[in-house]
C-alpha cells in the first residue's frame, strides 16, 4: 500500500502557481489591515478580518494541520490585537476569536474531506490503468515482419478507459488485427470490450478464416444480456508474403497509403456490426488487399474521422495522411496524425479516438 506522501504525489496540485499568487495577495492585505489597526487608535479594531487566514491556508495545501496551524497564529493576532483595543467590547474581541476557531476547523475538515476524496479518486485511476492494461496490451513496433503502432486518446482527458478496443498479435496464419468501437456506454461497455478482446486472441491463434472469427465475435456480442450494445470493428489478417485479408463489420474503412496515393478500403458490401448479423443472415465477408512492400495500412475509429473543427466540419482524414511525409514509419506517423487531429479540434475531442497503422517494410535498396 502506497504510503500518503506517495498517495499525494499522484494527486494534482492543490493550487496553480496563479492561484498562489491570489492566496500570497491576500496575505500580504491581511497584514496591510492589521497594521492599520495598529494605528486607528484603541477604539477600532479589524481583528474580524483574521478568520479569512486559515481558509486561505487550506486553499493551497490537503494538511489538515496547515489551517489549523493558521488558525492558531490568527488567534494569537487576536489576543494582541485586545490588548492593543482596549477600548473595544470584550464582546468583539470573543467574536472575533470564536470566528477564527471556527473557520479554521471548518476548513481543517474540507482539506481533509477534499484530499481523502482525491487520494480514493487516485486509487481508482490506478484500477483503471491496470484494468486498460489488461484489456488493451501494448504493441509490439515489429511483429511479424510488419510495422505496428498504435495511438488511443480518450475523449474525456481524466478517462483511462473508454469504448475502443484494440489488439495486434502473431499467428499461424500471420499478423492478426483487430480494431473496434463499442456503442455503449459505462460497464457494460468495458465487460463488452473484455468478451470481444479475449475471443479474438483464442480465435486468432486457430481459426484459418477471417470470416469465421468475425461470426464469432459477432455470436459472441449478440449473447451478451440486453440489446442496445453493438461493436463496429475491422479485423485483418496479414501473411508474411502476399494481400493482406480484411472484414470490415460496420466500421469506418481503412486507409490504404501506397507511394504514390491514399485510398479508402471499401468493403465489396456493406456488413452489419457485431451483434446485429443476425438481421441481415449470410456471413462476413472478406477481401484482399494488396499491401506490397512500403505501402501502410492505416484503421481508425469514428473519433478521428468525425473530429469537428470550430466550424463543425469534420477531420479530413484521407487528405491529411497524404499530407504526411512519405515513407514515414508507423509511430512517428500516428504521433502526427494525432497531434493534427487535436490542433484541429481546439475544443477537444468529442469521442474516444484510436489510431492503428500497419506497415510492410520497404525492400532494402
Amino acid at each position: 500500500m502506497a504510503s500518503d506522501d506517495e498517495s499525494d504525489a499522484r494527486l494534482p496540485p492543490a493550487a496553480s502557481p496563479r492561484w498562489g499568487r491570489f492566496i500570497l495577495g491576500a496575505y500580504v492585505l491581511i497584514t496591510l489591515v492589521l497594521l492599520v489597526d495598529l494605528f486607528t487608535g484603541p477604539r477600532l479594531t479589524f481583528s474580524p478580518l483574521l478568520a479569512a487566514v486559515p481558509v486561505l491556508a487550506g486553499t493551497g495545501t490537503r494538511r489538515p494541520w496547515v489551517p489549523l496551524a493558521a488558525g492558531g497564529v490568527a488567534l494569537a493576532a487576536v489576543g494582541v490585537l485586545a490588548v492593543l483595543n482596549g477600548q473595544v467590547g470584550t464582546g468583539v474581541h470573543a467574536a472575533s476569536a470564536a470566528a477564527v476557531a471556527t473557520v479554521a476547523v471548518s476548513s481543517s475538515a474540507s482539506v481533509a474531506l477534499v484530499a481523502d476524496r482525491e487520494r480514493r479518486l487516485a486509487q481508482l485511476r490506478s484500477v483503471a490503468e491496470a484494468a486498460q492494461q489488461a484489456l488493451l496490451r501494448p504493441v509490439a513496433p515489429r511483429i511479424g515482419g510488419l510495422r505496428a503502432a498504435v495511438r488511443y486518446a480518450p475523449a474525456a482527458a481524466e478517462a483511462r478507459i473508454g469504448g475502443d478496443l484494440y489488439a495486434v498479435l502473431d499467428s499461424p496464419f500471420g499478423v492478426r488485427v483487430l480494431l473496434g468501437d463499442v456503442r455503449g456506454k459505462g460497464l457494460g461497455a468495458v465487460e463488452t470490450a473484455a468478451d470481444v478482446l479475449g475471443v479474438f486472441r483464442e480465435a486468432a491463434v486457430s481459426e484459418a478464416d477471417l470470416g469465421r472469427i468475425a461470426g464469432r465475435l459477432d455470436a459472441t456480442v449478440a449473447r451478451r444480456p440486453g440489446d442496445e450494445e453493438f461493436v463496429t470493428a475491422v479485423l485483418v489478417s496479414v501473411p508474411e508474403h502476399g494481400s493482406a485479408s480484411l472484414v470490415n463489420c460496420g466500421h469506418p474503412a481503412p486507409l490504404l497509403r501506397t507511394r504514390h496515393r491514399v485510398d479508402e478500403v471499401d468493403p465489396p458490401a456493406w456488413s452489419p456490426p457485431l451483434a446485429l448479423l443476425g438481421l441481415t443472415g449470410g456471413c462476413y465477408p472478406v477481401q484482399q488487399v494488396p499491401l506490397g512492400p512500403g505501402d501502410l495500412l492505416l484503421l481508425y475509429t469514428d473519433g478521428v474521422s468525425e473530429a469537428r473543427d470550430t466550424a463543425g466540419v469534420f477531420y479530413p482524414l484521407a487528405e491529411r495522411l497524404s499530407a504526411m511525409p512519405a515513407g514515414e514509419g508507423p509511430e512517428p506517423l500516428l504521433d502526427r496524425l494525432l497531434a493534427d487531429v487535436r490542433a484541429y479540434t481546439p475544443h477537444g475531442l468529442d469521442d474516444d479516438a484510436a489510431l492503428l497503422a500497419l506497415a510492410r517494410p520497404a525492400r532494402p535498396g
